[in-house]
């Protein structure tokens, strides 16, 4: 990437809120915009796609693993698809069809790729990956989609250079990631910010490395990683915030089938708290404690939650969730700790904020700058051309409740969850919401306009 590349990354929202603005040129180039009518009520039960979390990390483990690895409902979106793409370039055999995979083990020593692993637009795909090849005997270059390509990946390639590997990326530490696999030594690593993907990209090469890889993390973040590790056969200890795992361990193939996105029920379950009579039902979804903060915040926010069934699964807990209007939704604040948690739910609870009756604070939320957008400009930008009064900080922002919204036209900003945080947000607006560009969220899921139409009552 050239100087004058990296310079343009950093101009890469600018330009798509520009564009935002600009009136649709009347060509067989127009950009695709999705309606989204109002409705009056939501009800009815689903089965989501599976975990994309949880079907990232099985599919990377099960590559290292000997046997053949085979999961069920594994995630239909295009970045788990990225994942499967570069194992099999890295060697191993895999069958995908429908949401069934087989991932042929390699165990420890993948195959040297022909030519550059392609991440698409998964930031989760290049970051944990980085860190299997970073104890591999080859050189190897990570490259992503336009997106992706802006992302810094500074927080990933400092642990795993100073475990050995030789890593480095254009302007910024953006992509391409070029990494020289080597022998890697453990290292005790306390991370600046609180990161899933770059705690687990620690975790796979410590299990290449020689040695105790310890990390530890300002507050806890989600544990997948851990818990596929011990579903995988090896031995994690956790202490706290710090969990470590010694190299040299050998992975056992697994049957498992990935439960439902519990991000992607955020979605369903706060258009759910727009309505008073609403009534949904979510089979099979995951309710892992680090990534079900979710239900606590709409339960303490007065909506009525109800766990019907829980089971546990390779260490994940799994269960059926209904969810109803109680007549009364308050605000919330949410930072800290919770913030970090939530990380991935926080633009669709700016979505329900104007709906509530105390509106929704978020801080400590900085980390929502550099996902596939910047999530809090974007929020702020659909949610003001939609006739509400937003309050945008450095880390977060502020919605007042009891906002009425309009019709319009906004942007999904090339991001899956700006995308369906908007579409909840039109259910309860006068008028439709097109949204430019809605096509993204097959990123993580796709049929999810269709899935809500099947709910909605009008």
């Amino acid at each position: 990437m050239s100087q004058a590349q990296a310079e343009l990354c950093d101009f890469f929202f600018a330009l798509k809120q520009l564009a935002a603005k600009m009136p649709l040129p009347n060509s067989a180039t127009t950009v695709v915009a999705t309606t989204v009518r109002p409705a009056r009520n939501l009800a009815g039960s689903l089965r989501l796609p599976g975990d994309k979390s949880i079907s990232h990390r099985y599919a990377l483990l099960g590559a290292l693993a000997m046997g053949v690895t085979e999961l069920e409902n594994f995630s239909s979106g295009a970045d788990c698809a990225s994942t499967l793409g570069c194992l099999r370039a890295l060697g191993c055999a895999i069958e995908h069809h429908g949401g069934s995979v087989r991932v042929q083990g390699r165990g420890p020593q993948l195959e040297l790729p022909a030519g550059d692993l392609d991440c698409g637009n998964s930031g989760s795909t290049m970051r944990m990956l980085a860190g299997i090849l970073a104890g591999q005997n080859f050189a190897s270059v990570l490259v992503g989609d336009e997106s992706l390509s802006c992302r810094p990946m500074q927080r990933v390639a400092t642990p795993l250079q100073q475990m050995g590997a030789q890593i480095s990326g254009s302007e910024g530490f953006r992509p391409p990631l070029r990494i020289q696999g080597a022998p890697l030594r453990g290292i005790s690593y306390h991370m600046p910010v609180a990161s899933a993907q770059v705690k687990s990209a620690l975790l796979f090469a410590g299990l290449l490395a020689e040695g105790q890889t310890e990390v530890e993390e300002p507050v806890r973040t989600r544990d997948h990683s851990e818990l596929a590790l011990r579903a995988f056969g090896a031995q994690v200890t956790r202490s706290g915030n710090r969990c470590s795992v010694a190299g040299g361990q050998k992975l056992e193939a697994i049957r498992a089938a990935v439960p439902g996105d519990i991000s992607s029920a955020a979605f369903f379950l706060c258009a759910a708290a727009i309505f008073p009579e609403s009534n949904l039902v979510v089979d099979g979804v995951l309710l892992n404690p680090t990534r079900a903060a979710i239900l606590d915040v709409l339960t303490g926010m007065g909506v009525r939650i109800s766990v019907l069934d829980i089971e546990e699964h390779h260490g994940e807990l799994v269960g059926t969730v209904q969810v109803r209007h109680a007549g009364r939704v308050c605000g919330a604040r949410i930072a800290g700790a919770q913030s970090a948690a939530l990380i991935d739910e926080l633009p669709v609870l700016a979505a329900l904020a104007p709906y509530t009756e105390d509106g929704i604070e978020i801080h400590d939320a900085r980390e929502l700058r550099v996902k596939e957008s910047d999530r809090i400009a974007a929020m702020a930008e659909n949610l003001r051309a939609m006739g509400a009064e937003v309050d945008v900080r450095e880390d977060g922002l502020r919605i007042a409740g009891q906002q009425p919204l309009h019709g319009a036209e906004v942007e999904s900003f090339g991001d899956h969850r700006i995308a369906m945080a908007s579409a909840v947000a039109a259910l309860g607006a006068s008028g439709e919401l097109r949204i430019r560009n809605a096509a993204v969220v097959d990123i993580s899921y796709p049929g999810f306009f269709s899935t809500l139409e099947g709910l909605l009552q009008r």
